[in-house]
């Protein structure tokens, strides 16, 4: 799987349904009707998101690591 930065990860989740609700300081905070879960993405610049935080990240959105 190759490092994707903050503001991908974003366009990744709003590609599958999920919605910004609020920004809090560098975090960008998503949720998704159904899911109760909510998810804050770290956006540094175009840093990229570690790997461990990405799969973790992605396993909570229920993305498929194939799919970025």
């Amino acid at each position: 799987m190759k490092a994707i930065s903050g503001k991908q990860f974003c366009r990744l989740l709003e590609d599958h349904g999920w919605i910004l609700k609020r920004v809090a300081g560098s975090h960008h905070i998503y949720s998704k009707t159904g899911n109760p879960a909510g998810i804050a993405v770290p956006v540094h610049r175009n840093t990229p998101l570690k790997i461990a935080l990405q799969r973790h990240l992605m396993k909570l959105a229920g993305i498929v690591e194939s799919e970025p």
